[in-house]
């Protein structure tokens, strides 16, 4: 199933995605997408639902989640880019709650900045509790499906102003998802997703889930072992090349710039960059 959410902010309702990409309410069938329906989520007859009008809102798929837990350099060609090694363990960081906006929302340039970029990324939804899991093959059973990220980060905040990664990634709007959430069924090959984001028009990062270092189900069994990952939790699992810090020269967001960015599957996202 395509698991959505429309709305106003702080009055969405859950609905469903058909093949079309037609919007039902699924308000009168589940109250939203929370933790017990993202661990079993009810099978629902499309027929039976009354369509979402056209000009609704899109809104993040899933509620704001505990805790966004992102993956860096998780791409061997975004880290060749970079000019870092391959990690030999994922490298983590976070991203609050708040950074979680909708797929067309806007994202708001931070005062003062002139180092804004842009990330399209695989994110992982948790379904059901998980600590400690025994096996990579045990973290399966415990994702409720994937959505795209775009993972907005400042890079100024990020890397010239010293200690951790945290401090570029955690402004307002830096977490677009959606459009929609995907179970897994959905998604039977994670490998070789294309994926790819433009800038006003200008092709930027194109690239594929085949050169990811450390799949989705390795992130969810190790992750488990150092904290625990609870349902509605958002796991963005790295970018591929083409971000605008790896431009030569460097290319980064002002107000105005459009960004459209989509996962094979997953639909297609786009925010217009405003000033905050």
């Amino acid at each position: 199933m395509r698991l959505a959410r429309f709305g106003p902010v702080g009055a969405e309702r859950p609905c469903l995605v058909d093949g079309q990409g037609r919007r039902f309410d699924a308000s009168a069938v589940v109250r939203d997408w929370d933790a017990q329906a993202l661990a079993a989520p009810p099978r629902i007859d499309l027929a039976g639902l009354p369509p979402v009008p056209e000009s609704a809102r899109w809104a993040s798929p899933v509620p704001r989640p505990g805790k966004v837990v992102c993956i860096g350099l998780n791409y061997a060609d975004h880290a060749a880019e970079s000019g870092m090694p391959i990690p030999a363990e994922p490298i983590v960081f976070l991203k609050a709650p708040r950074t979680v906006i909708g797929p067309y929302d806007q994202v708001r340039i931070p005062r003062g900045s002139a180092k804004t970029d842009w990330e399209v990324e695989l994110a992982v939804v948790i379904g059901r509790e998980a600590s400690y899991l025994a096996s990579r093959e045990q973290a399966a059973a415990h994702i409720a499906g994937y959505c795209i990220c775009n993972d907005i980060s400042e890079r100024h905040w990020q890397l010239e102003r010293g200690g951790q990664w945290d401090k570029g990634k955690n402004f307002d709007t830096f977490c677009p998802l959606g459009p929609w959430l995907a179970t897994a069924d959905e998604l039977p090959a994670l490998g070789s997703l294309a994926m790819q984001l433009s800038v006003n028009g200008q092709r930027m990062q194109q690239g594929s889930t085949a050169t990811m270092i450390f799949d989705p189900l390795f992130v969810v069994h190790y992750l488990s072992q150092c904290m625990t990952l609870e349902p509605g939790d958002v796991i963005t699992t790295g970018t591929p090349p083409g971000v605008g810090l790896g431009h030569k020269p460097p290319r980064f967001l002002a107000p105005g710039d459009v960004m459209e960015l989509s996962i094979t599957g997953l639909g297609v996202q786009r925010q217009v960059c405003t000033a905050a």
